[in-house]
């Protein structure tokens, strides 16, 4: 159920600006934060931090730029294990949830999107790491297609399908599974270098 306060994500893909900016304003978004780690797209730069940045003004869209807070690529060495990202690591820095504070405070008034890379919510930490400890207190809603929104309840049902785990919740709690949902998909999608990310890499 879409309620007021509903936080969106959005993927950037390789949509041009325009398809981008038409999704927005089809949910009525008026702010994006982004929550890549380097705001900078080598294939897509379109979507490079000052480039967005002046096409969503001129939509009324404001831009916040929330990469050092809720990215996957991290500053912090206490966020890698054998040079691999680890999301539970990275949720207990105190910039994290510094940043997921700001998200809360956020959408009581305004209607925000999180904006990363992937198009695919599953494929990317927006969804995996950072929506796992805001959904207990926001509801959210992943802008895929036009006229195409997931529910984060329906995108955590097709996690657990992903793993060949929903069956599991008739002899377990739904959510001893859906964390080893989490978990799973969180290894393997995790950031990969103790190197932090530079300009012009991918996104994430």
């Amino acid at each position: 159920m879409i309620t007021e306060h509903m936080l969106y994500t959005i993927g950037h893909s390789n949509r041009t600006i325009d398809q981008f900016i038409e999704l927005l304003k089809e949910n009525r978004v008026d702010a994006i934060a982004d929550v890549r780690s380097s705001p900078y797209s080598g294939m897509n730069p379109q979507y490079n931090r000052e480039d967005i940045k002046r096409s969503l003004s001129c939509h009324d869209i404001a831009y916040v730029f929330l990469g050092k807070e809720l990215g996957a690529r991290r500053d912090e060495e206490c966020c890698y294990v054998d040079g691999v990202a680890r999301y539970e690591k990275i949720a207990a820095t105190t910039a994290f949830k510094a940043g997921l504070e700001r998200i809360r405070s956020g959408v009581k008034s305004r209607r925000i999107a999180m904006m990363c890379a992937e198009k695919d919510p599953l494929t990317c930490h927006r969804t995996i790491l950072i929506c796992r400890y805001l959904k207990d207190d926001v509801s959210i809603a992943h802008i895929v297609e036009p006229r195409g929104l997931e529910l984060h309840e329906d995108a955590e049902e097709r996690l657990m399908r992903l793993f060949g785990l929903n069956n599991r919740t008739l002899f377990e709690s739904r959510e001893e599974v859906l964390a080893e949902a989490y978990e799973k998909q969180g290894e393997k999608i995790a950031y990969r270098s103790t190197v932090p990310a530079t300009r012009g890499e991918s996104d994430e």
